[in-house]
This record gives structure tokens, sequence and C-alpha cells, in this order.
């Protein structure tokens, strides 16, 4: 049986009688519910984005288009992140969370049943196009929705860092996780190119039915808010915190975008490793390590972290850039393991430090202009590859990758560690 308390206010010298008690802790549960509900919902979506990275080699085959063809599709991909980002990635603060959930899973439903029906060249750009525009609207949604409904769900303000690491966490491995499933889904069921996506139209729709019972945290105006794109600039008096945050999401996701595009085409051609799984495998390794890498260190100073990732991002690069001299397959996969393990950090503290810019009620668009500029470091490297790679040698394509990434990533670190 709920009970009620009292307070006593000694501004208007009246009682103020609370919730009761049974009433809060059920409030609190539905809160817990939906966190796992949207952490569901977000790994679900982040999977399907990374599902076709194995596929590719399958697709070229058939179809015989070169390298920069899969550049092309990937960046229809980063095309449909960043519009999205910039059109739709603020309108949860003002619209809500959960509706923009919702229809970023609608979204990935429709590019699965597109990969399914139309996947020739020009359905695999479109198809690419609508999960890049649901990625762009789930991120920083579901980034700000995750702190927020940990924070009701345990009455603690304090809880918003774990949820900040559940969410990098989630991102990051549901990315991992999708590469590994599509991989082995093509190499030991058959129809590689139509079961993958039948079984997350399958997780799609759980995922859309849970978010259902996930509570809003986020009020509506009473006044209509003039719609407008997402403005690209940093918080007032805080531009050398906001541009150091978003350097080190562009150059974390860099080191992504070259393993879910271009990475698996060069284990084929240059190593010659063909074995779907395989390729699925070295993505997954990449993502997983970037991951795993928050839940170790969580326990680090923030300066630490940041400091050790940018370590780990330049070794790993370096040594996926000398495996890649001397052909050496183990070194180029072990490398890019533990750049991935860099990524993970650095990207981390990236969004972190955003968030902590601003204020709850502008969380959402400053966490979607960040992540706008970090799926810019998805795509546009990527597709400044596949374009130098029609007129230069694979390696020294490579190595210049690495060098730029490398200094970004130096160059953000030093600044973010400073202001941690």
């Amino acid at each position: 049986m709920s009970s009620t308390t009292q307070t006593h206010d000694a501004s208007i010298g009246a009682p103020v009688v609370e919730a009761p008690r049974g009433r809060r802790a059920h409030t609190r549960r539905r809160h817990d519910v939906g966190f796992w509900a949207v952490a569901f919902a977000f790994l679900a979506v982040m999977a399907f984005a990374t599902v076709p990275a194995p596929l590719y080699v399958i697709y070229q085959a058939r179809d015989g288009f070169p390298t920069f063809t899969t550049t092309i599709v990937f960046a229809a991909y980063g095309v449909g992140v960043v519009g999205s980002l910039w059109l739709a990635g603020h309108l949860s603060d003002v619209h809500g969370r959960k509706p923009l959930i919702l229809v970023s899973i609608a979204l990935e439903l429709v590019a699965a049943v597109l990969f399914l029906v139309w996947n020739d060249v020009s359905g695999l750009i479109v198809a690419r196009l609508v999960t890049g525009l649901g990625i762009g609207t789930l991120t920083a949604t579901a980034t700000a929705h995750l702190g927020e409904l940990r924070v009701r769900a345990t009455g603690d303000e304090g809880s918003a860092k774990g949820a900040s690491v559940a969410a990098g966490v989630v991102n990051l491995g549901g990315l991992s996780l999708g590469a590994l499933v599509g991989g082995a889904l093509a190499e030991f069921v058959g129809q590689p190119l139509l079961v993958p996506y039948a079984v997350f139209v399958v997780a799609l729709v759980v995922a859309f039915v849970v978010v259902l019972v996930a509570p809003e945290t986020v009020g509506r105006p009473e006044q209509r808010v003039p719609y407008r794109p997402q403005r690209i600039q940093a918080p007032a008096g805080k531009g050398a915190a906001f541009w150091a945050a978003g350097t080190g999401a562009f150059a974390a996701l860099a080191v992504q975008g070259l393993f879910t595009s271009v990475a698996p085409t060069f284990l084929g051609t240059t190593f010659h490793v063909t074995d779907r799984l395989a390729a699925g495998a070295t993505t997954f390794g990449v993502f997983a390590a970037s991951a795993l890498s928050q839940v170790v260190f969580a326990r680090l100073a923030q300066r630490t972290q940041i400091r050790l990732g940018m370590v780990l991002l330049v070794v790993g690069l370096a040594v996926l850039a000398g495996s890649a001299v001397v052909l050496q397959v183990a070194g180029f996969i072990g490398g890019g393991v533990v750049a991935g393990a860099g990524v993970g950090l650095l990207f981390r503290a990236s969004i972190g430090s955003a968030g902590a810019l601003a204020e709850p009620e502008q969380r959402g668009g400053v966490l979607a202009t960040v992540f706008l500029i970090a799926y810019a470091g998805l795509t546009v490297p990527v597709v400044a590859v596949g374009a130098a790679l029609l007129v230069l040698p694979t390696l020294p394509v490579l190595i210049g990758y690495v060098v730029l990434v490398s200094v970004l990533a130096v160059v953000a670190g030093v600044r973010l560690a400073a202001r941690a």
C-alpha cells in the first residue's frame, strides 16, 4: 500500500504533498524498462547499418563494378546520415525523443525491404541512402533519450555518465554486431543477399514495438516553434571546446569508415582473403574493440582515457599501414582492432564533452551537430579514398589516409585532454 509524505515549504508556510512512494517507484520502473527498450532499438538500428559491409564483395563479384562504385554506395549512406542530422537531428528537442526514434526504425524497415526487392547498384544506392536517413534521425535522439531515461529511473543526475557509456557501447557495439551477423549469415546460410536483411526486418519490427512502451522525456512547447535546419555552430562562449569535440568525432569515425567501406574489398584484392565471414569478422573486431574499450577503461580519469585513446588510434593505424606494406594480413587486422579501441575512447570523450556544453533543452541539437561532423568524417574521407584509387595505387592512398586521420586525432586529443 503506497503512502504519501509531506514536506514543509517555508516560503508559503504550507505543507507540500509529494507523490506517493508507490507511484514514484512505478514511474522509475517505467523509465528503467524504457531505457532498455530504447537501448535495444538503438542496437538493432546501428547493427542493420553495417550488415552490407561484408556483402559488398558479393555484389561486386556478381555485377562486376569497380571499388569506386562501392564507395559511391557507401557515400549514399553518409549523405543520408548527414542530411538527416542537418534537417531533423535536433527535432526531438521540440517534438519529443520517442516519435523521432520510431520514425528512424520505420525508415530502416523501408531500407531493409529495398535491399530485398531491389538489389542492383541503383537499388543499393537508394537503400543505403534511406538507411542513412534513419541513422541520422536516431543517433543524437537516442543518445539524449538514454541519458534522460537513466536519470529518471535512478533519480540520480550522476547516472547520466553511465548512460553515456551505455550509449557509446550500444552505438559502436551495434555497428560491430551487424557486420558479424551479415558475414556469418552470408557464409553459412543460403541466399546471402537476402537472408541477412530478412532477419533484420524481424529485429526492427520488434524494436518498433518495444519502443512504444518507453516513456517520453521531453515536454512539447505550448507555442509552435518555427522549423529550421540544424545550425552548425558552437554553444555561445564554448567554441574551442565544441570544435575540439567535433574534430575528435570526425577523426574517430574516419577510421570506422575505412572498415565499413573499402577495407573488406582491400582484404580481398590485396590479401586475397575472400571468405565472407572473415570480412565481417574484421569489421566486427574493429567496432567491437571500440565498444569494449569504453567499458574496460571506464574507471580511468577522462583525461587519461583521451590520451590512451589517442595513442591506441595512432599506433593501431601505424601497424595497419606497415602491415599493408609487407603484406601481413594479421597485422592489418590487428592494427585495425587496436585503432578501433582508441576510436571508442576518443569518440565517447568527444560526444560526452559536447553533451556537457549544452543545457537539457538544447542537448539534442548540440549532439546532432557533433554527430553531423562525425558522420562527415565517416563519409568524406572514404569518398576521397575511392576517387584517389581511380588514379593512384592502393598503398600510397592508404598511407595518406592513415597520416591524415592520425594528425586529426592527435590535434583533437590534445585539446580535449587539456579541457577534461
